[in-house]
């Protein structure tokens, strides 16, 4: 390991960081707003609002994010003229918001499928006691079925989290000097391939953050799984003599 390189280059490790964390941040934020309508109308009944959604997940959740940042980033080219016209050539020609754009399209798959198992998950007799009592569909899902669904898919999008922010890294494949962006660049510059192994441990220790935020939050919206988990690990074994 050389100290060396990590100390002439680590402010730039430093800045593609922070770029991994924005452009990872801002994804996940987008995709949390669109995945709960998304998430409804994906549990719901009425086949024609369902069947787009359940179309628009599978597309997303069955081929590469590289691909998919390709068709974004490379695909818009093919149409330059008609997004001129619209005045969103600007937008599809910065290689930020196209890694941005596809990753909010990416994690907003994952979220509204996580989120529909959570809505799925919601007791019945929740949902049936909302309807005595004159709940309309709209305050059900917003007092009782989402706040319930959320607690339930809490630490499933935890691991959404995690796994958008490593497969960030492949936004530097379309120039983009996020944390790996950086280390390719110090690479080509010093051939130190120790580089990436720094970039690792920074890789590493965000994600270690991130699962020790993402837990505390956990034990704040679900307290009583955590009272019985210390319960459980305080209670003494009993152990039971075996039988003739």
């Amino acid at each position: 390991m050389s100290f060396d390189t990590v100390l002439q280059y680590g402010h730039l490790l430093l800045e593609g960081s922070w770029l991994t964390i924005k452009l990872s941040g801002l994804a996940l934020l987008i995709g949390a707003f669109c995945a709960m309508p998304m998430s409804v109308a994906r549990s719901s009944d009425r086949r024609w609002l369902s069947l787009p959604v359940r179309v628009y997940i599978s597309f997303f959740r069955g081929t590469p994010m590289l691909a998919q940042l390709f068709l974004i980033y490379y695909g818009a080219g093919q149409y330059r003229h008609e997004l001129q016209v619209l005045n969103l050539w600007w937008l599809f020609r910065d290689p930020f918001y196209c890694a941005l754009i596809t990753f909010a399209l990416n994690t907003t798959a994952y979220q509204a499928e996580l989120l529909r198992g959570g809505i799925q998950g919601v007791p019945r007799g929740e949902i049936e006691a909302a309807k005595a009592y004159g709940m309309s569909t709209w305050l059900r899902y917003r007092l009782i079925v989402l706040p319930h669904a959320y607690r339930i898919a809490f630490p499933a999008l935890g691991n959404e989290v995690i796994l958008l922010l490593k497969g960030s890294a492949i936004a530097s494949v379309v120039t983009l000097f996020d944390l790996m962006g950086q280390t390719r660049t110090i690479f080509a510059k010093t051939f130190d391939f120790s580089i990436y192994l720094w970039a690792a441990l920074l890789y590493l220790v965000i994600t270690m953050l991130i699962v020790r935020v993402w837990r505390r939050l956990e034990d704040r919206l679900n307290p009583h799984l955590r009272r019985r988990a210390v319960q459980r690990s305080s209670t003494p074994a009993v152990a039971v003599a075996p039988t003739e």
